[in-house]
């Protein structure tokens, strides 16, 4: 079973990126499924449904969120009704939507789980004994297990890897909207990235516009934070491989598209 999973996608500098080359990444990996971060699709602030289903539309089976998954208003009730998107599992009980998600293909079936990290976050509950509990759920399910971590910390990206390995097929990083180059498939079988990157503007701070976030640093004030639509865009990603029959990772490599990494026919 091969994996898309496309970096967190920023406003609509990322939207486009997903509406010109997702297709073309897909004729060229041919993935089994593809997943998309989007919580920061709508203007750098989380997601409507109008966007998502847009993603949908573009190829994505699956969406995971993040830290802004509240931003957009009513987003609850569409994540109530669809079974397509997850917000981090660890988010207080009672809020609406789901933490994972078992996608079916053909006769494959795929979890995604979505768990937040609480370093530099806000405090929720604890994202590594949130995954036992799912594990133990899907895993008369399916041994295909993916986990999309949204965290700050690399440190505590790395910790739930290791803690994971052999446990779930991958377990990817997202948040920090820079990638990392310390993709590797760790002993037990699980693939591994602190950070898959960013799909949005390039030549901004984290997708932000960069006079605003250098008045931050400069002067300690307050400053608004817009996502630039300055300069060019990139898209950042990872493909895995799976055997879908154990759920071990057999391979992961990274994907960027830019000015200096174009993509080729």
């Amino acid at each position: 079973m091969r994996i898309l999973f496309i970096g967190d996608v920023v406003g609509s500098p990322g939207r486009n990126m997903i509406h010109t080359y997702l297709s073309k990444l897909k004729s060229i990996y041919r993935p089994a499924v593809t997943i998309i971060n989007g919580e920061n699709a709508a203007g750098g602030k989380g997601i409507t449904e109008n966007i998502a289903k847009s993603f949908f539309e573009a190829g994505a089976q699956a969406i995971t969120l993040g830290n802004h998954t509240w931003d957009q208003r009513d987003i609850g009730d569409y994540l109530d009704d669809t079974n397509a998107i997850v917000r981090p599992a660890n988010f207080p009980e009672g809020v609406p939507g789901r933490g994972f998600t078992v996608i079916k293909i053909n006769e494959l079936k795929l979890a995604v789980i979505n768990l937040q990290g609480r370093t530099f976050l806000p405090p929720i509950d604890c994202p590594f004994t949130k995954a036992d509990r799912i594990i133990n759920e899907v895993k008369n399910i399916t041994p295909n297990i993916f986990v999309d971590f949204h965290a700050e910390a690399t440190s505590e990206k790395q910790a739930l890897g290791w803690y994971l390995d052999g446990r779930v097929s991958a377990i990817v990083g997202t948040h920090t909207h820079v990638q990392t180059a310390d993709e590797r498939i760790l002993p037990q079988g699980t693939a591994y990235i602190s950070d898959v990157g960013m799909t949005g503007p390039r030549d901004g701070v984290l997708g932000m516009n960069r006079e605003a976030v250098l008045t931050r640093f400069l002067t300690a004030m307050p400053s608004r934070f817009e996502v630039t639509k300055e300069g060019s865009a990139q898209l950042n990603g990872v493909v895995i491989d799976i055997d879908e029959k154990t759920g071990q990772a057999k391979h992961i490599e990274r994907i960027c598209i830019d000015e200096d990494h174009p993509m080729h026919d």
